[in-house]
């Protein structure tokens, strides 16, 4: 039987500030709000340490969808390992909230059912059972919020246990593993998921393969090569609009609703599932969302994680990414920190990161066997539980 215990930490479901209020220099447990960003600088997990950091773009409606859709939560099991998630949402909050909330429960059931401990097969599992757990509220809140049908989340995985690392992804996410290289004296990026966006040929192709009867299965529309013209991801959790008919119809949007029923499900949400052996020679993982991926290279982000202090390290990814982007637009970052929410949304996406230090040391022993906390921000509210689970 395996039993386990598990810290949480969760972010960032929290109101944005105005630009400068409740800034500040330092670091606590739960995390702060800094204008436009969500930040931890450094904290401690059972393989290391880590750092993340949230930016958001867009307006404050949308900030409700957005924010939530860079959620994402780290978790430790004690002396067992260490689950990393980013739920990158669209269209509303509720999808990527749901799995931040289910996800990792299902992991820790089927872990648990399945006496063997971690595996591909219980991480399949617990991204399915969240799908269906999902599709189940869409169901029952159909005929009064219809709009739900059209909200998803592309989720990233990561699980560090026994010596093992699982990455799991379901989307346009990406983690990348920084090596070094002993020979060369150099940290070298590793990608270790794939991605599931139309505009890769690869996803086109298995897209039409799973559909050969349906020639308009990805449509050329504005230059960006999308899934029945509507969605340029080919897996999610959620999208129930594009996996069962019968949310494709009234009362969704007209601009949601297909001309054609469909018999089987246009989107998956089986997750890509790699495995692999952590070796000495492996130093971090970044878990990024696809924001910070469209400014950054891999090899760009590894020498910036390579290079630099860990504290802020997280902060220190988006802030290059940033300054990309305003480079793109032939301005200066200084200029672009200034747009207003919303406009931003022109310049630059939602970026969530969390950078995962793989130090191979035993966490100090009162540590993992202290009292365990459950962390949430919501609506500029910290909320904190102590709790444990076995």
């Amino acid at each position: 039987m395996v039993t386990n215990t598990f810290m949480r930490i969760v972010s960032p479901c929290w109101k944005p500030s105005v630009e400068g209020e409740h800034s500040g220099g330092g670091n606590d447990a739960y995390g702060r709000a800094d204008g436009l960003f969500w930040y931890k600088d450094l904290g401690q997990h059972v393989a290391g340490e880590f750092s993340m950091a949230v930016i958001q773009a867009n307006n404050l409606l949308e900030d409700q969808s957005q924010l939530e859709s860079g959620s994402l939560s780290l978790h430790d099991s004690g002396p067992q390992g260490t689950f990393v998630g980013v739920y990158d949402g669209h269209g509303g909050p509720e999808a990527a909230r749901f799995v931040n909330e289910r996800l990792f429960e299902n992991l820790k059931k089927f872990t648990a059912d399945s006496h063997q401990g971690m595996s591909a097969d219980v991480i399949n599992k617990a991204f399915l059972a969240t799908e269906e757990e999902f599709l189940s509220l869409v169901r029952r809140q159909w005929q009064s919020k219809p709009q739900i049908a059209s909200v998803g989340s592309c989720c990233l995985v990561g699980v560090i246990c026994g010596g093992q690392l699982y990455i799991a992804n379901a989307g346009d996410s990406r983690v990348v593993l920084g090596r070094l290289e002993k020979t060369m004296r150099e940290v070298k990026a590793i990608q270790l998921s794939s991605e599931h966006n139309a505009s890769f040929e690869s996803v086109r192709e298995e897209l039409h393969s799973s559909h050969p009867d349906d020639p308009q299965i990805v449509v050329l529309k504005r230059n960006v090569w999308r899934v029945k013209g509507l969605i340029q991801i080919s897996r999610s959790i959620g999208d129930a609009y594009l996996k069962r008919c019968e949310f494709n119809q009234e009362p969704l949007l007209p601009k949601f609703r297909l001309s054609k029923p469909f018999h089987k499900p246009i989107l998956k949400a089986e997750p890509s599932i790699a495995v692999q052996k952590l070796h000495p020679e492996d130093q971090f993982l970044i878990f990024a969302s696809d924001g910070l991926w469209e400014h950054l290279s891999n090899q760009e982000a590894v020498d910036i994680v390579n290079s630099c202090p860990r504290n802020g390290i997280a902060r220190k990814l988006v802030k290059a990414a940033l300054q990309e982007a305003a480079k793109k637009r032939e301005m200066r970052y200084s200029d672009l920190k200034k747009i207003d929410r919303g406009v931003r949304r022109h310049f630059h996406d939602d970026i969530t990161v969390v950078v995962v230090y793989l130090d191979f040391h035993p966490v100090n022993r009162s540590f993992s066997r202290g009292s365990l906390l459950s962390i949430k921000g919501f609506a500029g509210v910290t909320s904190t539980s102590n709790s444990k689970h076995s």
